[in-house]
Order: C-alpha cells, then structure tokens, then sequence
C-alpha cells in the first residue's frame, strides 16, 4: 500500500491505498467513488482535450452537471496525453507506487496506448489491474459498443421488466452500470487486494456489464431451473403475478407499494382493510389472482395516499407510498441515517449506502480537468523544470 504516513494514520479504512482512475462517465467513477469516500487517494486521469464529458452531461450551458459531481467527489485529477511518450512514462512512473488501476475503454485500447496491465506489471509486480467493459475482454461481441440497456437486453433482465402486456421498461437507476459495473469492480477489486495483504503478486481483473447483468437474474433462472419456463413479463412472483406483491394506484394518483408475501403480512393487511375473505387469494394466480387484485385496486382508490400511510404505516404489513425523488430526499428514515450529504461546492450528493463508524466525509469537491497534475507529478518525483517542460508542450494540462 501507498506509504504516506499521514494517510496511513487515518481511520478511513483505505488509507494508504492509490487508485489510478482511467474511467468516465458512470460506472468506473461510480466504482472509483467508492474507493475514494473510503479513504483511498483516487488519481482521476484524463486525456487533455474533452476530459471526461459527463462534466457536461445534461448540465445548463456553462455549468458542470451535478451527475459529474457526485460520482468524482473525493479525488485529484491529472490531465495527461497518453499518446505522448512522454505522458505514458509519467503514467508508469505513476504506476509504480499505486495500488490499483483502473480502466474502461474498448479492449485493446490501453495495449495501444501502453499503459495495459502486461506494461504496468513489469514496473510494479503487485498491482491490481481492473479492466471494466460491456461485454468483457473476450468473446465474440468484446469489441461492441453499448450502454446499460444493451447490457441489460442481452442478459434476459430487461425482458423481465415491465408491466403484463405492456413493453419492457427502464429504470432510471443504471442496473448493469452501477450493480453490473461499479459494484462488481469494487467487489473483485478489494478481494484482490486482499489477496495481496495475503502474500499474492499483482492480478488483472476481467469485468464485463453483461455478464454482471447476467449473474444477478436469480430469479428468473430459479424459475427456469424449477419449471423449466420463465414467467412473462408481469407475471413472476415479484413482478405482479400474486396480489400480494405489486403497485395499486390510489385516489388521488399516487401509488402504494404492497409486499405482504408473508402470511402474517397479508393477513395483517386484510384485516385492516375490512376484507378477510381475501386471505386466501394472497398467491392466487389466473382469474382468482386477477379478481383479488381488483378489488385491492378498488379498496385502494377510494382513498387518497396520505390517508393510507397514515393508516397503514404502523401496521407490520409491508405497505408503504412509492416516493418520488423530493420526498425521499426529505424522508425522515433517510435523513437520521445521514444519507444526504452537502459537498463543498454546495451541492447536494448522497452519502455512501454503508456506516463504517465515523469515518466518512466530503473531503473535496469533484476535480476541475487536471486540477492537480502538478501535485501529483511532483509526488511522483518529476521536478519543476520537467514538469514545466510538460505543461509547454501540452503533455499535461493544469487547471490553472
């Protein structure tokens, strides 16, 4: 791990630890980020031209999108031509002293540039190498490009989502990008780091979205495993195919989430809507299904839904209002757990979604492009005069 002693004397869990942070836009920030909010010293590294563009992703003219901020907080940023001899030996000379390297470009992109893992592990033995792609380092669709809804389309998740009868739907959270992406990366990269605590040598690490994707259709592959078909679309025990688990709008064109799949939930819940002789429909399927959630649609329309939170959230029945992003922000739950947090630029981010003691904090606001490459140059040991000679020839770019 990286030396520095005054890193090493936090309580931030990885203290210590580099990161060399290649990637842009979500899933390899998002990934990154995690790293970064634990304590780690995340080097975001960015061509000189563009830089990462989710700085201006959906973003008011001028202004750097809130996307960006929140995915980079915590880091430095050195801008570097990698096409330059000279920026791929800065960055080999930053890679001796990392920890963990990670990228994201089309396979065979950082062969090309000389900064691939067969090029990093002659000059640092025990790095921890992570390639994320779509679809992996291998195989025959490796050099496609994609986003998650492609990722998602081909692992047979997409498929699965949606209402019955009706299209498949997106989520406006990035399934295969973050739990495809950045979770699993971060996963297969502390354990590799573990290993390395454990005596072994350097290891290079194959992500693909897809497959991420794929690994996590549990049930959908339970089901296949069990009966040999695959529900459609709407119908699956968790998709709205038992009244017991679903969306029922209410009067007022809200919408109430109900997730009685246990037997006392359900029966709790019949109870406290004057209708017992529903108890027995709670995994009904076919027409008795279909008659038991109507009349669940019908109770639940009569009423607005403030009425039914205030009548069912006491009760130990897994109903709950289905929020929409502004008042979840301001739901009490969420708020005592800490889970907003304000950046120094006063923009408003979500804390990380684990409490490891006292230990996290906005340390920084997200990077400006090459905000920091002097700084961390010359902790790589490059003097004045050269790094000078390197901003002079646009090698490096400096925020300034």
């Amino acid at each position: 791990m990286n030396s520095d002693s005054a890193a090493c004397d936090s309580q931030e869990p990885l203290a210590g630890v580099r990161v060399l942070d290649l990637t842009r836009l979500l899933p390899g920030p998002m990934c990154t980020l995690y790293f970064a909010d634990l304590g780690a010293d995340v080097i975001k590294i960015e061509d000189t031209r563009a830089g990462d563009y989710a700085r201006t992703l959906n973003a008011p003219a001028g202004r750097v999108s809130a996307f960006y901020r929140a995915v980079n907080r915590n880091k430095r940023s050195l801008a570097i031509d990698l096409k330059d001899a000279r920026g791929r030996s800065a960055f080999l000379a930053l890679a001796k002293s990392a920890d963990v390297i990670i990228e994201s470009f089309r396979p065979g992109v950082v062969a090309a540039l000389g900064v691939d893992f067969a090029a990093v592990i002659k000059v640092n033995p025990a790095i921890v190498y992570c390639s994320l792609s779509g679809y992996g380092q291998s195989g025959p669709r490796a050099q496609h490009a994609g986003h998650d809804v492609n990722y998602l389309g081909y692992a047979g998740v997409l498929d699965q989502t949606g209402t019955r009868g009706g299209p498949p739907a997106l989520s406006n959270v990035q399934i295969a990008d973050v739990l495809g992406g950045a979770a699993t990366a971060a996963i297969a990269i502390l354990a590799a780091l573990v290993g390395r605590l454990r005596g072994a040598s350097g290891r290079f690490i194959d992500v693909a979205m897809a497959d991420a994707s794929l690994a996590h259709n549990v049930f959908p592959l339970a089901s296949l495993e069990d009966r040999g078909s695959v529900d459609a679309r709407g119908d699956a025990l968790l998709t709205g195919g038992v009244p017991c688990y679903g969306v029922y709008p209410t009067r007022d064109g809200r919408f109430l989430a109900v997730g009685a799949l246990e037997a006392k939930f359900w029966e709790t819940l019949c109870g406290a809507l004057g209708r017992p002789d529903l108890i027995d429909g709670q995994l009904a399927r076919g027409d008795k299904g279909a008659r038991v959630r109507e009349a669940l649609e019908a109770v639940f329309a009569e009423e607005t839904l403030v009425h039914w939170v205030e009548k069912l959230g006491a009760l130990d029945c897994c109903v709950t209002p289905v929020r929409s992003l502004d008042e979840a922000l301001a739901d009490p739950q969420f708020v005592s757990r800490g889970m907003i947090v304000a950046a120094p630029d006063g923009s408003r981010q979500f804390a990380p979604p684990f409490k490891l003691g006292d230990t996290f904090r906005v340390r920084r606001s997200a990077p400006a492009q090459g905000e920091h490459s002097v700084e961390v140059l010359q902790q790589a040991g490059f003097d004045d005069a050269a790094i000078a000679a390197l901003e002079r020839d646009s090698v490096i770019r400096t925020a300034g």
